[in-house]
């Protein structure tokens, strides 16, 4: 695991000093390549549904501004575009100006040095990120068609939208989402969901103790497909994203003490709650004047409005309450209680390391195994640990059909034995979980907050079916400092298998070695030697129907690696006997394979690969894994007999080149220049998966 990093990222590498400067010089206003003011870019699964007109905002006011009198809450108004979660995640973030400042860098305007150029940092899977964008934005008749303020002059929600929405790929993009996806993007925060059917006892002493620490929130009622942005009689509207701005507990005739709760509907007008304590209420007047001005009440039709919090809790599905981490940009000094936290970056890769949960037994096994130590306790009921499991890119591959995994995590605690080494099948088969997600599900993050004792975890983020490829990003937070160390994984070694007992040749097996030392004898030639031509001849002739694979032939570049692994004098050819060790080799591989080809189909899986290759000796890293599928799975992750033959050629020499340099046998060696390009070239030139 690593540690928040400081640093910012330049997205797309752009710098934005050097582009605006560039600009100034030439007198020209930037236009982005990587974003550019085209159909594309504002949808990628239908044409524009009218004609969209890009304008700079000195097109469309005499005098635009980035802030008109600050930032508020009440500047976003919806358009066309179905993003409310990414507009009531921007309502909720004007509120925290250090926040808000952090994502929207104050120190560039529409007047002063203005080349049509801005920027905007985002927090991205644990860095944070500089966005350049152009200010070009789509019109329809003079007036922009996604978010925009309430006063025309204003601009920076606009903006905004744009660059998330590049970060995206396109607009179309940020079509549906949970609000928490954009207040964990503005704050690096981790977002706790809470089932307002089920809300914790106390839960609105939580709400305030939030807002204490600058938590942001979101909230939203369910809804069935069909019932999305369906308007309710008292006033709210089903799966529609709402913010969360304020909580106060007031005393109503100055005695009795009530809970109350300021949402905003990011439509910004008089959509708004119709029941108690909405605008215009009887129950305002049962309570003092100094109350409401401290509370800044007014009755706009805004979209924003107040409910007691018992009728929140009834009629409101889900609360989202995005914390703070360490990565975020609120000072320190100014919130009393900060989470230690940890992170990892990860991969699910199909037929390596995406095993699924388990109800997978045969699989769970190959996911990513993240240990971590708790070595501190907060309480009596143990410390307070916050595991977030975060799945990336899904949004921008949109346009590529992808959809969210359905992702969870478990997590074990572990014995002393257990504590240093990769968990195998049996571990899991016979040790239940200490703890795990409340559930598996299909949104980009999962998250839940446990209660552990000191002592030693592995967690096991997976996906909830195999196969499914995807990279992850694993935060585990703590109030106390806890030791993370990263994935745990097997280290590459040989192992020799249990030798053999030589049974007698039978008369069969004799008669096949005549018959191949015979066309061995005839394809030699006088020097009695055969080189890689030779050998696929040889092979093609003979081995393929020894083997029932008469339909299957040796290619010329397996037979030039076959003849590099055991051609010890370089010479480029084999002598008899050299080809007699090379054809008991190829069919103790055989023999291996036909016992992991279980349906004798002719392939077998990439993780039944890695139980072949542990068969014969091989005991090798996911890392290397991963490089092994990727170069000789087939597209469906399959593995046919000629790429596990390739397969274990390489693997072979890449070990004996190894133990032929590991002089002290420490499992290090130094290689040249001249011998690691010398062995690549011979072994057909592949990466050299042992070294990774």
């Amino acid at each position: 695991m690593t540690s928040p990093s400081g640093t910012v990222k330049k997205y797309l590498n752009q710098d934005y000093q050097k582009i605006k400067l560039d600009c100034l010089n030439n007198g020209q206003l930037f236009e982005d390549p990587t974003f550019p003011p085209t159909d594309a870019t504002l949808f990628f699964s239908q044409k524009p549904p009218r004609r969209f007109v890009w304008k700079r905002p000195g097109e469309l006011s005499k005098n635009p501004k980035l802030f008109v009198d600050g930032a508020s809450r009440l500047d976003i108004c919806q358009g066309m575009l179905g993003d409310c979660w990414f507009l009531a995640a921007i309502s909720s973030l004007a509120g925290e100006k250090s926040l808000l400042y952090r994502v929207v860098p104050p120190d560039q305007s529409f007047s002063r040095n203005y080349a049509g150029i801005f920027h905007f940092q985002f927090w991205r899977f644990g860095q944070w990120t500089d966005v350049i964008i152009d200010d070009l934005l789509p019109t329809y008749n003079g007036r922009l068609i996604f978010v925009h303020s309430a006063d025309t002059n204003e601009y920076w929600s606009a903006l905004l939208e744009k660059a998330y929405a590049k970060l995206a790929g396109s607009y179309e993009a940020l079509k549906g989402g949970h609000s928490s996806e954009a207040l964990e993007d503005f704050t690096g925060g981790v977002t706790e969901v809470i089932d307002l059917k089920k809300p914790p006892n106390n839960l609105f002493d939580q709400i305030l103790k939030s807002f204490e620490r600058h938590s942001l929130m979101g909230c939203s009622i369910e809804a069935s497909p069909n019932q999305i942005e369906h308007k309710l009689d008292n006033g709210l509207v089903m799966g529609h994203a709402y913010s969360v701005s304020k909580a106060v507990r007031v005393k109503v005739r100055g005695r009795i003490e009530e809970d109350l709760i300021r949402i905003r509907n990011p439509w910004g007008n008089e959509k708004e709650w119709r029941g108690a304590w909405g605008d215009g209420s009887p129950e305002w007047k049962t309570i003092s004047e100094a109350e409401k001005a401290k509370m800044e009440l007014s009755f706009d039709d805004d979209g924003e409005f107040w409910m007691a919090f018992k009728d929140f809790c009834a009629e409101f599905s889900t609360l989202e309450i995005c914390m703070l981490s360490p990565d975020s940009a609120v000072d320190s000094r100014s919130s009393k209680k900060r989470w230690q936290m940890q992170k990892h970056n990860g991969a699910w890769q199909k037929g390596v390391s995406a095993g699924g949960c388990r109800n997978y037994p045969d699989t769970f096994h190959y996911n990513p195994q993240v240990a971590v130590e708790i070595t501190d306790e907060d309480d009596e009921e143990g410390a307070s640990v916050f595991i977030s499991l975060m799945q990336k890119n899904r949004r921008k591959l949109k346009s590529q059909n992808a959809k969210m995994l359905t992702i969870g995590f478990a997590l074990y605690k572990l014995d002393q034995r257990d504590a240093s080494k990769k968990l195998d099948k049996n571990y899991f088969l016979y040790h239940a979980s200490t703890a795990k997600s409340k559930t598996f599900i299909n949104m980009r993050e999962v998250a839940t907050r446990f209660n552990l004792q000191k002592g030693t975890y592995v967690i096991m983020p997976s996906t909830f079916n195999p196969h499914e490829s995807g990279e992850f990003l694993l935060r585990v937070f703590t109030e106390k400092p806890a030791t993370c160390s990263g994935e745990v994984d097997d280290d590459c070694q040989y192992v020799a298998p249990a030798p053999q007992v030589q049974s007698r040749q039978t008369p069969e097996e004799m008669r096949l070695e005549n018959a191949f030392h015979e066309i061995f004898d005839r394809v030699a030639g006088t020097d009695e030697e055969v080189d890689a031509f030779e050998l696929q001849q040889i092979l093609n002739q003979g081995l393929v129907k020894m083997f029932g694979q008469s339909s299957a032939t040796f290619s010329l570049e397996a037979c030039r690696s076959m003849v590099a692994m055991v051609d010890q004098d370089r010479s480029g050819k084999l002598n008899y006997d050299e080809f007699r060790n090379l054809w008991q080799t190829i069919k103790s591989w055989k023999d291996n394979f036909q016992k992991f080809d279980t349906d004798k189909s002719g392939s077998f899986s990439s993780y039944e690969l890695r139980a072949a290759l542990t068969a014969s000796g091989f005991r090798l890293s996911t890392s290397v894994m991963r490089s092994i599928a990727l170069r000789y799975a087939s597209k469906d992750g399959s593995i046919c007999f000629n790429d596990y033959l390739l397969c274990m050629m390489k693997v072979t020499t890449m070990f004996d080149k190894f133990i032929e340099h590991d002089a002290s046998k420490r499992g290090k060696a130094q290689f040249s220049l001249d011998q690691e390009c010398s062995s690549c070239i011979a072994t057909n030139g592949d990466e050299g998966i042992i070294y990774k």
